[in-house]
């Protein structure tokens, strides 16, 4: 059970950061260096970026995979990817919103959508990929 955990968190890592690295390249230059500019680091913090994604994905797996192992259904993954998503982009967003001058609430309206969505699909991945590997183990 152990190396479909393993499997699990892998993949969903994968999945997450390839496709939130389109994302943050192409809207980038779209979205955030247009409203935040003034505010943003000309090169991010490789280390505070890491130690984001490996806590951020442990989450998801805990909080999405595997339940969705206790029900054997994908759709558990992927309602709770959604809502994982919602709580911790809102999180981050809203507060913002309320502690930072002149936040764009755009900003915040694209990066909730955008973890609601980023995560179910990682989550729902995660989940499809570990439990095809471990039926066929």
């Amino acid at each position: 059970m152990i190396k479909t955990y393993g499997i699990a968190y892998l993949t969903t890592a994968v999945v997450f950061l390839c496709i939130d690295a389109v994302w943050l390249t192409v809207m980038s230059s779209r979205l955030y260096k247009p409203l935040l500019g003034p505010i943003l680091l000309d090169d991010f913090n490789v280390a505070a970026a890491a130690l984001f994604y490996v806590i951020y994905i442990a989450g998801a797996v805990y909080f999405a995979v595997l339940p969705a192992f206790q029900s054997g259904s994908w759709t558990t993954a992927a309602v709770n990817g959604a809502v994982f998503g919602l709580c911790a982009y809102a999180t981050y967003d809203l507060t913002n919103q309320a502690t930072l001058r002149n936040w764009p609430v755009a900003v915040t309206i694209a990066d909730i959508c955008w973890g609601i969505v980023l995560t179910a699909i990682a989550a729902t991945a995660g989940f499809l990929v570990s439990s095809a590997l471990s039926r066929s183990a």
